[in-house]
């Protein structure tokens, strides 16, 4: 009886209709299947070479599988009882079939001898949930590698990315008030940066050094603030920066040392700051508020007078304010935005004030003598009997002289005249103005440049006004350069930002361009409104005692007064809250031991003990008493912070580091090390010695924690050197895993040899160039079978090879080969010795088996799989590109898209490997496109929004798609694919058991005609001359029945086949298998890179799971030319920290 059937398929040349025919009554094993050009080939064929392990062709093209054609082929069809099942191929189209599927009578039947139940496939899917459904193929993964609908929300929420305790960096606060650009980050800034020296030293400056050199320090110094800003923007928007400021962004970037060191001087800054701003405060309260309050007489007489009443009322208002502080922040929190009122409204009443007086004022007139500029008197007027004579013409008896002879020589010589203090924008004066008039200290402040006229020349100086300070372009560039810092405001309150990688670069550069702007053009209106005299003049003697920039605000001048005294006041607050806690922060982080009692809090989490210390601190800058002499060392402290920051910028950009992502992409290398240069200019333009002591400290604290406990060692040359340096980095890598942020892939790249001994795949090099990008570590491994001793020739020649093939696609690092006597156990020797102390690699490249199906020998998939094993029992991540062939070569160019399907949370290595793959010139037009599956008990909207959420967070830009995979029964199609690879995989375990039973006759036979005995040797040649007719009669006799008996297990096997049931598991996973594969074509069919996760291989070694496996893997990658395959090690490769 035969039976006629039609199968259609879609192939490379169109549909094709093959016929076959299967003879039942007298079946033996074969079929005869005619194939197309193009057509779809048997079952396990795909276009593979000679060797069976070769790329898998295109169109499903004819061919069989090697071993035995016409078993291979008989496995496309079955055939039970009167009914054909045909089991069709992807891209099969059924177009007339008898029977397709089976009724099979629905009993109880005995255990399947591998496991499963061999009844008929039942499975209801109602009870079923949607990853039972469609994800059964993850099922086991899902144990320890939760689904990505199960971690997206913490994700997004910073729970899951969070570094674990033991090397925690800053653990997630309670939810705080989400602030916006502007409140959060914008007017903090503005607050922190507009400061005490615009108030009472900014028309002094301009005085002093002119509108053109001034115009230059405050360019200068806000070009260094710009530049810090843009480097601090990038690290602050290379993930979550907790409170510390600077600390925190150094530390994490640069090392505990450096951060140790930049810690400690942002610390003293920030002290040194609060002290500033207290003696500012002080100054303007007691110099123009209320000067009768000076408690050692008139200050106006003697500078030493009015600098003790500083250090007094200072150190007054300095505990004060400590204990306001310790009671705790909410009046500092309050206060803050009553300062910052002030603030901005003390800088529009100048700017009012300023054209308001566009044509100058008579209000304010200053006295001249000669050149010579004098306090204020009541009549400026050299008659006898008023201020002037009295004070010139002074006898020793206190008496006054009555004849102008006996008075002051030059005030016999000069006239006396008043002149107008603000002259106003339309005098004229603004290029009279951009000259510099930079003294010593004691000269005479004059109209002219005479040094009769601002030389004492040893006699009195009456109430002529004197130079308290000598004055240079450098020193003013160190007294001006603290009213530009307090950039880091943003960036210390991110917890509290809405958006912190959005807002904190662009609240900083805002406040950074605004509050250089308004110096700018505050300076050239000064330059134009202020009569130089009065400029020149710091504390305002010459008109009374008055500030300068008070008298010319609108509406008065009390305006001016009160709102910079807060203000001056309000920052000073701040700093002492600030300090505090910065301290406590480098405290807890336990770099620097002594420092480890100011760790504690009280019990209203107040850092007391850091609180004293920094009130200390704090009162030993406020006894120098001259604001002047404590701005400069404020300055080197702040530019040591700022030059950090740009260092740490320029390293990491150009190290490249994995983790080196920030959201803001307006920086380059180049600006950090121009704003680096900067800060050591400045720094050392101001004071050089103050630069070395700066300098020095953040040595000896570099230090202190760098060799703290570890042992010195000197080596002699520069090769000692190099290999101490080498020592000593191994060393301090062997101290314990990477962070999370310095995780880099190193790689291990496992090269199949041809018998040639050159790799067969060498875009397995390719790829490695491209992911590593010249970075990290590179190592080219391939084990070769053998003995040791007898191989070590082809063991140079095949590292020779390898050498050659990592120099031609240009990656750096290192070569080596393994004799082994199995493959897989050189290969697991390799993966768990492959290193040295903490340069050990950390991913595993290994190509995938291409001609598995090919051969029915189990060792084909058996390397693959124990390689799988071995790579996640040591941890390590594991990378399986198939389609290698079609990789781009490294001197290409591709566009389009990178898609990742992420189904089970891997530790982020999907995400990372394309940011990776995307540094290299060969995939950086490459868009990214991130897929996740959702069930219907899922929340796909959320899940969407919050994968958006977690995607801004690390930094990276990916179009972000949620499919749903709506429930659906099992196809008909996954069931005959099911049944078409158990029936493969029982026929090859036939096969393997047939084998093995010839080899047991042929042993058997071997065994029979030689006898191990010495006896039974000699018998055998006795008997030689005997005749051998009988006994080849009798061979031809067995032969025939052994023939007969062949043909009847044939026959019998083949039945057996022909009553296979599916299992339920496996149709399962085929049934994810399937889905996935097709959802994936159908999104990423034009991707150039699909990377998906890689299921973990069946826990038992069984041939007929292992098998199923591979077929799993095939049927979920099926239709894509490039896929990556991606098996976490475990850990969490990437964070949203900085």
């Amino acid at each position: 009886m035969s039976e006629r059937f039609k199968v259609s398929s879609v192939g490379d040349g169109g549909p094709q209709t093959n016929y076959g025919s299967i003879d039942n009554d007298e079946f033996d094993g074969k079929v005869s299947t005619p194939t197309s050009p193009g057509g779809g080939g048997v079952v396990g064929d795909c276009g593979g070479d000679d060797d069976g392990d070769s790329l898998v062709g295109g169109g499903g093209g004819g061919g069989a599988a090697a071993g035995d054609q016409e078993t291979a082929a008989s496995l496309s069809f079955s055939l039970a009882n009167d009914r054909a099942v045909s089991p069709v191929l992807p891209g099969t189209i059924i177009t007339d079939t008898i029977g397709l599927i089976p009724d099979r009578p629905r009993t109880k039947s005995p255990k399947r001898k591998d496991g499963a139940d061999d009844k008929p496939f039942m499975v209801d899917m109602k009870e079923m949930s949607g990853y039972e459904k469609n994800l059964y193929l993850y099922s086991e993964e899902m144990a320890d590698r939760p689904r990505v609908s199960m971690m997206i929300n913490s994700l997004a929420n910073y729970n899951a990315t969070i570094p674990s305790a033991e090397e925690s960096d800053a653990k997630p606060s309670a939810p705080r008030a989400k602030l916006g650009t502007l409140m959060g980050v914008y007017l903090p800034c503005i607050q922190n940066i507009f400061g005490v020296i615009l108030f009472i030293r900014m028309p002094w400056i301009v005085g002093t050094a002119g509108g053109l050199l001034a115009f230059t320090i405050v360019f200068m110094c806000c070009c260094t603030t710009f530049l810090t800003g843009i480097s601090m923007s990038a690290i602050a928007t290379n993930g979550v920066v907790p409170a510390g400021g600077s600390y925190f962004m150094i530390s994490r970037s640069l090392g505990p040392e450096f951060g140790g060191a930049v810690g400690i001087l942002f610390y003293t800054a920030t002290t040194v700051a609060a002290a500033m701003y207290i003696i500012g405060a002080v100054e303007i309260f007691l110099t123009y508020m209320a000067p009768m309050l000076s408690i050692f007489g008139d200050f106006t007489k003697d500078p030493s007078i009015m600098y003790n009443n500083f250090r007094v009322y200072g150190t007054v208002l300095l505990w004060i304010m400590c204990t306001i502080v310790s009671i705790g922040v909410a009046f500092v929190s309050k206060f803050a935005a009553i300062a910052l009122a002030c603030v901005i409204g003390s800088i529009i009443a100048i700017l009012i004030g300023i054209f308001y007086n566009i044509g100058g004022t008579e209000k304010l007139q200053m006295c001249i003598l000669g050149a010579r500029l004098l306090s204020q008197v009541d009549n400026c007027t050299k008659e006898p009997g008023y201020d002037l004579w009295s004070i010139y013409c002074a006898k020793e008896n206190n008496t006054v002289a009555q004849n102008i002879s006996e008075c002051d020589p030059y005030f016999q010589t000069h006239e006396v005249s008043l002149r107008q203090a603000i002259v106003g924008l339309a005098s004229g004066e603004f290029t009279s103005n951009l000259g510099s008039h930079f003294m010593e200290e004691g000269k005479i402040i004059a109209a002219t440049d005479d040094p009769d006229d601002y030389e004492s020349l040893n006699n009195p100086t009456y109430n002529q006004i004197l130079i308290d300070i000598t004055t240079s372009f450098t020193v003013l560039v160190g007294i001006f350069f603290p009213s530009c810092t307090g950039i880091m405001a943003g960036s210390n309150r991110s917890g509290d930002l809405a958006d912190a990688q959005k807002s904190i670069p662009v609240g900083t550069l805002a406040a950074i361009i605004t509050t250089s702007v308004v110096y700018l053009s505050y300076l050239l209106l000064f330059t134009g409104s202020y009569d130089v005299l009065l400029m020149r003049d710091k504390f305002g003697y010459s008109v009374g005692g008055r500030l300068a920039i008070a008298a010319i605000s609108w509406p008065n001048e009390w305006v001016i007064l009160v709102g910079s005294l807060l203000s001056t006041v309000g920052a000073g607050l701040q700093s002492l809250t600030g300090a505090p806690r910065l301290m406590q922060a480098i405290s807890k982080d336990g770099i620097i031991p002594f420092l480890l009692p100011f760790a504690k809090s009280s019990a209203r989490g107040e850092p007391l003990r850091a609180l004293l210390v920094t009130g200390c601190i704090c009162q030993l800058a406020i006894l120098i008493g001259n604001l002047d002499y404590i701005a400069p060392i404020l300055s080197m402290f702040f530019l040591m912070c700022y030059g950090f920051v740009n260092l740490a910028c320029a390293l990491q950009t150009l190290l490249r580091t994995p983790n080196w992502r920030p959201r803001f992409k307006y920086y380059h290398w180049s600006l950090s090390f121009v704003g680096l240069s900067l800060c050591i200019t400045v720094m050392f333009m101001t004071s050089w010695y103050y630069a070395l002591l700066a300098m020095l400290i953040a040595g000896i604290i570099y230090k202190y924690i760098e060799f703290r406990g570890a042992e010195k060692e000197w080596g002699d040359g520069i090769r000692g050197l190099a290999l101490s340096a080498a020592r000593y980095s191994l060393l301090r890598l062997e101290e314990g895993p990477p962070h999370t942020k310095n995780w880099r892939p190193q790689i291990l790249i496992l090269a199949k040899l041809t018998k040639d001994l050159v790799p067969k795949y060498k875009k397995l090099f390719t790829f490695a160039s491209q992911l590593k990008a010249g970075k990290g570590l590179t190592i080219g491994v391939s084990v070769i079978e053998g003995e040791y001793s007898k191989s070590y020739g082809e063991s140079h020649a095949a590292k020779q090879s390898l050498r050659r093939a990592m120099n031609e696609e240009k990656v750096k690092g290192f070569v080596d080969t393994l004799i082994a006597k199995n493959i897989t156990e050189g290969i697991s020797h390799i993966i768990q010795t492959c290193g040295l102390g903490g340069m050990k690699p950390n991913t595993v490249i290994l190509g995938w088996p291409y001609g598995w199906r090919h051969s029915p020998d189990e060792r084909s998939w058996r390397v693959f799989l124990d390689t799988v094993r071995n790579v996640s029992a040591a941890k390590m991540a594991l990378l399986v590109p198939k389609g290698i062939n079609f990789y781009p070569d490294s001197m290409s160019k591709v566009s389009g898209t990178i898609d990742i399907w992420w189904i089970v949370h891997d530790g982020g290595l999907l995400m990372l490997l394309p940011f990776l793959l995307r540094q290299h010139k060969v995939w950086k037009n490459c868009k990214m496109r991130i897929f996740t599956v959702a069930q219907l008990e899922d929340n796909s909207i959320q899940m969407k929004k919050d994968l958006k959420t977690f995607l801004y967070h690390l930094r990276i830009d990916a179009e972000v798609d949620v499919v749903e995979l709506m429930d659906s029964d099992i196809q008909t199609y996954t069931y005959e694919r099911t049944l078409m690879m158990e029936q493969r995989t029982q026929m090859l375990k036939e096969l393997r058991l047939n084998r093995k039973e010839q080899l047991n006759i042929v042993q058997a036979i071997v065994d029979h005609h030689h006898p191990t005995g010495e006896h039974a040797a000699s018998k055998v040649r006795f008997k030689e001359e005997e005749p051998t007719l009988d006994s080849d009669a009798e061979a031809e006799m067995s032969g025939a029945s052994e023939d007969t008996e062949k043909k009847t297990s044939k026959n019998e096997s083949f039945k057996k086949l022909l009553t296979i049931k599916p299992d339920e598991a496996n149709v399962r996973r085929m049934h994810t298998a399937v889905k996935l594969n097709e959802v994936i074509v159908n999104k990423s069919h034009n991707a150039q890179l699909v990377i998906i996760n890689l299921p973990g291989p069946p826990k038992t070694s069984r041939p007929e799971s292992e098998s199923n496996y591979m077929e799993f893997l095939e049927v979920l990658t099926e239709g894509l030319e490039r896929v990556l395959m991606v098996r976490g090690g475990g850990r969490e490769v990437i964070t949203i920290y900085s």
